[in-house]
């Protein structure tokens, strides 16, 4: 991430609109300077992407890249809220990239129709240009999420998974630069024979509140992280639970016989 000595200033218009964020305790000019500076790369621009990418986006985020192979339908309506009724059929990432300039003109966002694989993920990331300051995992299933965190270890790139499914999310922070732990040591192998494996927005359902908070929860990290470069959720599973209204964190530690990021 570039340091903020390296950036000029914030314009007036970007002083204007961003005034309430740099009045917090905490969180100053520097901040926002590393969160102008700073690029994301987003993997899902659905139920997840949608609210975690515009808080991002109103916060001052300066580039975000959204990853997508999807199009958007009725059904996604509900919960993915950067899309309206005469979106249906159109691509889930350029749709929401386009959504993101207008929301926030000061920003740069853009979109990629594909699906992110270990055998494109240096082109789709651009890594020519440099890597990516955080990777946000806004997908809805194992077998992707697995192919994530390989990417992220591999290119010691920080990771930030969310997850929602009914009532109920996870949230966590890899760090594999620290060598602190990736998804691989929380969840372990994809094991397509568990339930649990199987279970998608479309086959299981998931209220439209679960993923607006979780993709806030995203954010809200990924802001400190990339602001004040403060991990909130180092070695810890953060777990929502709408039903009761709950939040719990569990602990985790790297598995030092994990074939992903202990080799």
């Amino acid at each position: 991430m570039t340091h903020p000595a390296e950036i000029e200033v914030l314009t007036d218009e970007e002083l204007l609109r961003y005034a309430r964020q740099v009045l917090l305790d905490g969180w100053d000019l520097d901040a926002q300077l590393r969160l102008k500076s700073a690029r994301v790369v987003m993997i899902g621009a659905g139920g997840l992407g949608c609210p975690a990418s515009e808080t991002l986006v109103r916060a001052g985020l300066g580039q975000v890249h959204l990853i997508d192979d999807d199009v958007i339908e009725a059904s996604n309506l509900q919960r993915q809220t950067l899309f309206l009724p005469d979106d249906i059929g159109k691509p889930k990432a350029l749709t929401a990239a386009h959504m993101l300039e207008q929301i926030n003109p000061l920003i740069s966002a853009r979109g990629t129709v594909a699906r992110l694989s270990q055998d494109n993920a240096y082109e789709l990331l651009d890594m020519a240009s440099g890597k990516p300051d955080l990777l946000l995992d806004c997908t809805d299933n194992f077998a992707t999420r697995d192919v994530i965190n390989r990417i992220s270890v591999r290119y010691q790139i920080p990771l930030l998974s969310a997850s929602a499914i009914a009532m109920q999310g996870q949230l966590a922070l890899f760090e594999p630069q620290l060598n602190t732990g990736c998804y691989y040591c929380v969840f372990g192998a994809l094991n397509a024979d568990t339930e649990f494996d199987e279970r998608t927005c479309a086959n299981s359902g998931v209220l439209a509140s679960t993923t607006a908070i979780m993709g806030s929860l995203q954010a809200n990290a990924a802001l400190q992280y990339l602001g004040l470069t403060k991990n909130p959720l180092t070695n810890k599973l953060l777990i929502w639970d709408g039903s009761l209204m709950q939040q719990r964190i569990m602990g985790y530690r790297q598995d030092k016989q994990c074939p992903i990021c202990a080799i």
